[in-house]
This record gives structure tokens, sequence and C-alpha cells, in this order.
């Protein structure tokens, strides 16, 4: 654990605090879609466990939240070391007396044509992006029914789980399968008053995306930044998304509003694809 305090001072632009004294954790919650989702949940008055496995970029991350005023944990933790999860969540439910969300958000992707998938890569976009999601979401889920209260689990999934994609096949069917364990859980859970949705974001300016475009590059031969390029011209709202605009989703999902919101998966992809 490497900290835990409240800073003082905010520019945040909330001003109606839809997460006042939820507590929330957030993998992958050092820098992107992650960063920005813990930020926000922070800024709507969470608490806010942070999990990354980047201990510089996790201490960076959680000082610019405390730098807004946001009350925030940080936790280092590989999300595929089943053991080191449930530790996690067990030192955060400790500290805060108990868990209300969880935004999985931590994931790894790789470029490579179908012909060239091996073991190796498919097993570390597997043990990242589906077995990391599994085991966080077991290991919160276990402290909300334990604690007999509600909760509500969000899992960041991509619209590349909706369809197959030249050269993605192993990631497209990780994030498949993120869709349809979110399903699953869903209705496993409902009966504890748990509800479970998935986020299913399009194309999004993060460090993520960066390294994406990189691989296509190699992957396509063309220029770097010719894949955005391409990707962003068949967006309706002819922009790529911003994470920000992932994380009001995700509040949306976590708070009161979305009471009745279950076993849905919601595209934030600028409308590039049918729900």
């Amino acid at each position: 654990m490497i900290g835990v305090a409240a800073g003082e001072g905010s520019d945040a632009a909330v001003t109606a605090r839809r997460l006042e004294g939820v507590r929330a954790l957030v993998t992958g919650a050092a820098q992107g879609i992650g960063l920005a989702i813990a930020t926000r949940f922070a800024d709507e008055g969470a608490v806010v466990g942070m999990l990354d496995r980047s201990a510089t970029d996790l201490e960076s991350a959680a000082n610019a939240i405390l730098q807004r005023g946001g009350a925030v944990v940080s936790l280092l933790l590989d999300v595929r070391d089943r053991a080191a999860v449930k530790g996690a969540v067990d030192d955060f439910v400790a500290g805060q007396g108990g868990v209300d969300a969880l935004v999985n958000c931590a994931g790894t992707i790789t470029l490579r044509p179908f012909l060239a998938v091996d073991e190796e890569a498919w097993d570390d976009l597997m043990d990242v992006n589906c077995k990391g999601t599994l085991w966080c979401c077991q290991a919160v889920a276990e402290a909300m029914i334990g604690q007999g209260t509600r909760g509500s689990i969000v899992n960041v999934a991509s619209v590349s789980g909706r369809r197959g994609e030249i050269g993605n096949l192993a990631y497209c069917a990780t994030k498949a399968a993120v869709i349809s364990m979110t399903e699953s859980m869903a209705l496993e859970l409902a009966p504890y008053g748990i509800r479970v949705n998935a986020i299913a974001p399009g194309i999004v300016a993060t460090p993520m995306w960066d390294r994406i475009d990189e691989q296509a590059a190699t992957l396509l031969n063309i220029p770097v930044g010719e894949a955005r390029r391409r990707a962003a011209s068949t967006i309706p709202l002819a922009r790529v998304g911003e994470p920000g605009e992932i994380a009001g989703t995700a509040v949306f999902l976590t708070s009161a509003d979305a009471c009745y919101v279950t076993r849905q998966c919601i595209n934030v992809d600028g409308g590039s694809w049918p729900g």
C-alpha cells in the first residue's frame, strides 16, 4: 500500500457528487481510461482504490488526484496473480470498512495476424484481459456478499469484442469473453443486489492506442498515424474519444441513476458500431 489521503483544494468541474462515500476499486488506474475513471470517481466523492502494476505511474497518478482534492488508496497489483488480487481487495476492505464498486480497466493488446498467433501471445492476452477480470470480480463480489450490501461492477470491454478485426483475433476474442462474462456474472449476482455491466469503448486517445497505431504501422506497412486516421474516418461523430468520456459512463453505471441497470454492455464509440 503506497498511501491514503485526501488532498486540499480542487479544480474539479463536478458539482453534483454522485458517488459520495462510495468505496471503489479501479484496476489499470495509472494511465489512460483507468486513470480518467479513477480521477472522475474521486471528483464525484468516492474513495478510490487505485490498482496498477507500475509503481512509478501509480504514484504519479495518485498524487495528481490528491492535488485535486480526491481520496485515494494506491495498491500495487498484477491482476494475473489471483492470490495477489485477493490480498489487495482484502487490504482495501480492511482499510475502508468495505467495498461498493469495482471497475476493471486493466488490459493489454498485441496486434498479430491470425496465422502468427502463438501460445505465448494468446496466453498473455487471456491472462490479463480475461483471467485478471475474473479474479478481480470474484474477490470483490465475495466481499460484497460477505458485507450483505448491494454493489456495482463495471468491466471495460471494447467494440473489438463485438466484431472480428484483421490482425486482432486474440484481443477481439478476449473482449468478447469479457462481454459474455459480464452477462453471466450479472445473472448470478443479481439475487445479492450486485449489478454487473460493461462498457465497450471505441477508439480513445490513450497510450494504449498509441501502441496500437505503432503496431498497425508495422503490421500493415503504413506510416505511423495512418491506422488511427483510417479508423477515425469511419466514426459517425468524426473524432476519436477522450478517456473522460468513458469515465462519465462508468460513473453513471456505478451511481444510483443506474440502480435498475444490469447485464448491459454500453458502446461508447461515437456511433461506430451498432448496439
